[in-house]
């Protein structure tokens, strides 16, 4: 696969080989790394049966989920019967002396767990065997501010370490301030956690790194600080490997994330990511995730805007319904899922890293163009679709594909020269290819 790295020519995507783009696009879902269910210990998650359903579907990027606390009540997400998870492993060993308030060993935070650092490694391998990319999270930060009774929860609760760690340094209960980097000693130890996954993860090719999963935007500093140790920290090392910045809930701004040493960014809905994507300019390469648009939404069209704009769309996948109960309907999840393979399956199939947002080339201003070489347009409504080949010379081979059911139809020969409204054989949505011959 090769470590990934801006494409040096089209940085809204990022290159294995300095020469081809490489389209990222997959789902995720909350136990993908640790476990979680309302037993204790909390049933396995089979990860082969994931990792062949992401195959499935022609997916070829997951995050990999952190999880902070050692529980997790769903009744903060709104759910109405409430489920209190059990989550195992953590990264740090139980080893006492003394009890943490959930009755176990108390967490030595300078020892860490052989099991959950040996699975980290193992999930990592078995993706790229299949070729799928893998986003690391480092820390998750949502859990800590929504989920009632967290910080109880936490191993940097005095109660639940041997360390005399105390993390709630505003006194207030909350703990929010070990995201901040306000404590030398916590953030010490959160160096050496890093550190610790970097040297897990460096020797695989299919790693990028996340910092936090939706932390506060108090944490923005804090942040930012973590992306450069590990920028730092790889340039010792053989590979070197994106680290990403995504949306800080409560609050936070887009303009945070593009003002990051961040190398990818997924951005909350403010800007239109949600309904009309924003044209990526290639300041960041972009993963625009479902998980920070509508929590469990997203629809097919929005994998094709996506596309269209030069973004990389991913899916949170309520999956088996395990973990929240609250989902999109079966089929609606499978729609989007497919979706974003015959995405991929397009993307590999024209010359992307040639290929920029040239939005008002068509009439439904979704358009990616080489001008004069190569066009793919998204077409929305049945209507024709009009395309702009004023400035083009030659003749261009055309096909039509149905992003709801894979199908290719081609569609002749079109001249350059001038505007022409081309209908589509379908009866709503519709993906228009020209390429010169």
């Amino acid at each position: 696969m090769g470590p990934l790295r801006i494409h040096p020519h089209n940085p809204r995507y990022f290159t294995a080989d300095g020469r081809r783009a490489v389209y990222l696009t997959g789902s995720h879902t909350w136990n993908n790394l640790v476990d979680m269910g309302p037993t204790d210990p909390p049933p396995r998650f089979d990860y082969d049966a994931f990792l062949d359903t992401l195959a499935s579907f022609g997916h070829n990027f997951l995050r990999l989920w952190a999880w902070e606390l050692l529980s997790w009540n769903t009744s903060g997400n709104g759910e109405t019967a409430r489920v209190e998870h059990h989550v195992y492993p953590h990264p740090w060993k139980r080893t006492g002396p003394g009890q943490a308030l959930d009755g176990k060993p108390r967490f030595n935070l300078v020892q860490f767990d052989e099991e959950y650092l040996g699975r980290l490694h193992d999930r990592l391998d078995a993706a790229q065997q299949r070729g799928i990319y893998v986003a690391v999270m480092l820390f998750e930060g949502w859990g800590l501010q929504f989920s009632p009774n967290a910080w109880p929860q936490h191993p940097f609760h005095p109660r639940n370490n041997v360390n005399g760690v105390d993390g709630d340094l505003d006194g207030d209960g909350k703990g929010l301030a070990i995201h901040t980097g306000r404590s030398r000693q916590i953030t010490q130890l959160q160096h050496a956690y890093v550190r610790q996954v970097v040297d897990i993860a460096n020797p695989f090719d299919n790693v990028l790194y996340e910092i936090s999963n939706e932390n506060h935007p108090a944490s923005t500093a804090w942040q930012y600080q973590m992306i450069d140790v590990i920028h730092e920290y790889e340039r010792s090392k053989p590979k070197q490997h994106p680290v990403g910045m995504t949306f800080q809930f409560k609050g936070g701004s887009n303009q945070t994330l593009f003002d990051s040493p961040a190398d990818w960014i997924s951005p909350n809905p403010e800007g239109g990511y949600q309904d009309d994507p924003p044209p990526a300019d290639g300041a960041k390469v972009i993963l625009n995730d479902t998980d920070h648009l509508w929590g469990i939404g997203g629809n097919v069209g929005w994998i094709w805007k996506n596309f269209l704009r030069g973004m990389n769309p991913i899916f949170m996948d309520p999956y088996d319904g395990k973990v929240l109960r609250k989902s999109l309907d079966g089929q609606s999840r499978d729609a989007i899922c497919r979706t974003m393979g015959y995405a991929r399956s397009r993307a590999g199939r024209i010359d992307l890293a040639r290929l920029t947002p040239h939005g008002e080339l068509a009439s439904s201003q979704y358009c990616l163009a080489n001008p004069g070489i190569e066009y793919l347009a998204y077409h929305l409504d049945g209507q024709p679709l009009t395309v702009d080949l004023s400035s083009a010379r030659g003749e261009f081979r055309a096909e039509w594909f149905d992003p709801l059911t894979g199908q290719f139809t081609p569609a002749g020969h079109v001249a350059g020269g001038a505007q022409h409204a081309l209908q589509a054989p379908f009866a709503s949505e519709a993906v228009l290819h020209l390429r010169c011959v």
